[in-house]
């Protein structure tokens, strides 16, 4: 993490980890809870270079996959490309409005859920209504969750 962001932030990012699995397996609300695995590594991946940030998303794929045995291998490399696609995304765009932040965490959400439909062959199965209706809609709710997390951190720093 560069000079600006120090340990807070570390254990910001790690909060949201441990609260995307507790929300997920711990309580069991699985698909009605928001994606905070990507929406901790999109928030990580602006702060980081971007071969840290590939390998954070290495890591959360596997934990995540570990959790989700049907995806292990296919959600490491979906979040190893996103985690350094985001942090490549800071050479191209900078801002730090929260309607910057929702923006890039809805197409990153959107770009995860895509690359992963993809690559399950989910998106041959379901066609074009999941990517077009069920994934815009979670990419809002993981938006509006990283949102206000965010909102929530910087209020607390």
């Amino acid at each position: 993490m560069n000079g600006s962001t120090g340990w807070g932030f570390r254990i910001f990012i790690a909060v949201l980890v441990v609260l995307h699995f507790v929300l997920r397996i711990g309580l069991g609300l699985d698909q009605l809870a928001p994606d905070l695995l990507v929406v901790a590594l999109l928030l990580a991946a602006r702060e980081i270079r971007a071969g840290s940030a590939a390998g954070l998303g290495l890591v959360l794929g596997i934990v995540d996959g570990s959790m989700v045995p049907f995806n292990l291998g296919i959600s490491a490399l979906v979040l190893t490309a996103l985690g350094f696609a985001g942090a490549r995304s800071r050479e191209i765009f900078s801002g730090e409005s929260y309607v910057f932040l929702a923006l890039y965490l809805f197409i990153g959400k959107w770009l995860y859920d895509a690359l992963l439909s993809l690559l399950t062959r989910e998106l041959f199965r379901s066609g074009a209504a999941e990517l077009l209706v069920v994934a815009p809609m979670t990419a809002i709710y993981a938006a509006a969750a990283g949102v206000l997390a965010m909102a929530a951190y910087r209020a607390f720093t």
